[in-house]
């Protein structure tokens, strides 16, 4: 066999990588700014309506003195937020990323240029007059809207628009947490659907630019530091840690059934959807005059949660009314985001975890709480892990957090079918899967499935010597047939039908033509050194369901593949999927005992 299979590669990225990567670090730094024009106008909005003053700083809207009339707030935003939604545009609902999911694969990556600009403004609006969500899942949205508007307006691919757009989801969230590492991995648990370096390398740099544009522009991380923790902890913790991803695994289930149970309950409603989100904002009016601090995006009391320094009134206010308002107005529609809540509800969880866990200091279980919910709930446990460290600079968290994340993504990928993110998807028609793998197309060769024993024809000979076996009925099976000279060298194909329908048109007379004068000038054909992938787009690409198998060098026909032949792979890799077997036994490790197991029974039976 020829050696081309040692010229294949390990991957398939083309040079059209390096101008694709200038337009991501592109991306990367207008994401930075756009992350900053995001936080300010939340930080404008919450002045705005708790204080009365024009200020971007970020401020808690929980220490306001309006007393009743700030229900009112929640409730203003919701009218406002779904005015902009019924005559804006409906893109600007819901988390953010189930939205840019949904624009990768289904609309060609596409995302109209208003998403981009109402889509941080309904956002703004909508945390500032106390919205319990996060500035993250809007800015991943908006730096993807403004990625797919630069890539629109250049001659690319529908994957390349991809990457940009997710380049641009990358870059706003590393502008906005500091945690550039986090966010490209974000992008390839959540959003990329495939590992390639192609997607990865840029959006990896813009994440990146982003983050290097954010020191500039928001200083630097970490967003919550936290006090140092032990590098080192003992069996009873890390079994607390498995505790903790249990639990961890249990809350993200029931913060998933309880938006969508919202969601449910609100499209029973007889109102149009234009009014959810301002009966979602007097939900919200309603449980901050409970709990004022689970009012807006909450950062300063995720920072309290990881310094220990809560009440037990504070947990079970961010458990309860927390958890109750956010369901709800979030099922309503509103625009949002959903990594701040989760990482304030699972810290909250942990506080109450502390107080029966081995102490390894202060916001310990908290913080490995945060990573288990987050990472549960979003079905991302690489980036909910490196996200926690990043927030906090604290390397000695990385073995707790590895143990209770994958507890908790393990519970949630068995108990749940859906993420609180693809369910969203889900209800609107599509499925999508989140299991990568290799595919058995991509290691096995054409020589390996491919039929040899088949039926050649000489160029030489004539129709008339071959025109009783072409309409008897078991020659039916192979519709393609082969021609080649007398050297064996592939000279093209005929099929059954190519033949009839010659001696219907010119009679008898073809009857005396050479097989060789019939065959189909143009012939896609295969060699046995390609990889089966190839040849899966070779027959879409063309049409054809058959092809010959044709030698590199010498030009000899081999054999046919068929697309009944692809499937052999598949076979193979149930076979792999579902056969079990133990080639290893017991007796190789105790092979004395196993000998004198036989020799007492013989001695016995003597």
């Amino acid at each position: 066999m020829e050696d081309r299979p040692r010229k294949l590669g390990d991957f398939t990225t083309t040079f059209r990588i390096l101008p694709i990567s200038l337009l991501a670090m592109l991306i990367g730094v207008l994401c930075a700014y756009v992350a900053l024009a995001l936080l300010r106008l939340i930080g404008l909005f919450t002045n705005l309506f708790y204080y009365g003053r024009w200020n971007t700083s970020m401020v808690s809207p929980a220490n306001n003195h309006l007393g009743w009339y700030s229900i009112l707030v929640p409730v203003a935003g919701g009218v406002v937020v779904g005015i902009m939604a019924r005559y804006g545009s409906e893109r600007i609902r819901g988390h953010g990323i189930p939205e840019a999911i949904e624009a990768i694969l289904i609309n060609g990556s596409r995302v109209e240029p208003k998403v981009a600009f109402l889509k941080p403004i309904s956002s703004a609006i909508a945390i500032g007059s106390g919205g319990p969500f996060g500035a993250e899942g809007p800015i991943i949205m908006t730096g993807g809207a403004f990625g797919s508007m630069i890539a629109q307006l250049f001659h690319l691919t529908n994957a390349e628009r991809k990457t940009l757009l997710v380049a641009g989801a990358a870059g706003g969230m590393s502008a906005t947490f500091a945690a550039p590492v986090a966010a490209v991995l974000l992008a390839v648990e959540l959003l990329l659907f495939e590992w390639k370096p192609r997607s990865l390398i840029p959006v990896a740099l813009a994440s990146a630019v982003a983050a290097v544009a954010r020191r500039y522009i928001l200083g630097l991380g970490p967003l919550f530091p936290v006090p140092p923790h032990p590098l080192f902890i003992g069996s009873k913790a890390l079994l607390g840690c498995v505790l903790v991803g249990l639990l961890g695994g249990i809350l993200s289930a029931l913060l998933t059934l309880s938006i969508y149970a919202a969601e449910d309950a609100f499209s029973h409603l007889k109102l149009h959807w234009m009014w959810w989100p301002t009966i979602g904002g007097l939900a919200i009016g309603l449980g901050g005059m409970i709990f004022p601090q689970a009012l807006g995006v909450g950062y300063d009391t995720i920072g309290a949660l990881l310094q220990g320094n809560v009440t037990t009134k504070v947990i079970l206010g961010i458990l309860l009314v927390k958890w109750f308002i956010w369901a709800v107005s979030l099922g309503s529609g509103t625009s949002g985001g959903v990594l701040a809540p989760l990482l304030m509800m699972g810290g909250a969880l942990g506080g109450l975890e502390a107080m029966f866990l081995p102490n390894e200091g202060a916001g310990f279980w908290s913080l490995v709480s945060m990573g288990a919910v987050l990472g549960g709930t979003m079905r991302a446990p690489f980036m909910s892990i490196i996200f926690a460290f990043e927030l906090t600079h604290d390397a000695g968290i990385l073995l707790p957090l590895l143990v209770a994340g994958a507890i908790s993504y393990a519970f949630t990928v068995l108990l749940l079918r859906r993420s609180i993110l693809t369910e969203k998807v889900a209800r609107r028609g599509y499925h999508l899967s989140s299991e990568y793998a290799v595919d058995p197309l991509e290691i096995l060769f054409v020589h390996e499935v491919m039929r040899s024993n088949v039926i050649v024809l000489s160029a030489a000979a004539k129709v008339g010597d071959i025109w009783k076996s072409i309409n008897m009925d078991h020659a039916q099976a192979q519709r393609l047939l082969p021609v080649v000279d007398a050297h064996q060298k592939f000279v093209g194909v005929v099929t059954r039908g190519d033949i009839r329908e010659r001696r219907q048109n010119e009679g008898d007379s073809v009857l005396e033509c050479r097989l060789g004068d019939l065959v189909r000038k143009t012939t896609v054909e295969t060699h046995p050194d390609e990889i089966l992938r190839v040849v899966v787009y070779r027959m879409a690409e063309k049409g054809v369901t058959r092809l010959p198998v044709v030698a590199h060098s010498t030009g000899k026909f081999l054999g046919l593949i068929a697309l009944e032949d692809l499937l052999k792979a598949r076979t193979r890799h149930l076979e792999e999927e579902r056969r079990r077997e133990q080639p290893l036994k017991l007796k190789f490790f105790f092979p004395y005992q196993e000998s004198d197991a036989v020799v007492e029974k013989s001695g016995t039976a003597s």
